[in-house]
């Protein structure tokens, strides 16, 4: 990196993905890849079958 201010190459992890985290990291996954991360493991399942109960 040539800067200290670079995010060039950055990747980005959300943690929970409730009704802030997963509109955070979809917004976020339009610039940078991103992980979602949670604890409820149905609820990242439902999501995997494109389901958001939120």
């Amino acid at each position: 990196m040539s800067s200290e201010n670079s995010v060039e190459g950055s990747r980005v992890a959300v943690i929970g993905l409730g009704y802030v985290g997963l509109p955070l990291a979809a917004a976020l996954a339009r610039h940078f890849p991103t992980v979602g991360v949670d604890i409820d493991q149905s609820r990242v399942d439902e999501l995997r079958q494109g389901h958001d109960r939120t």
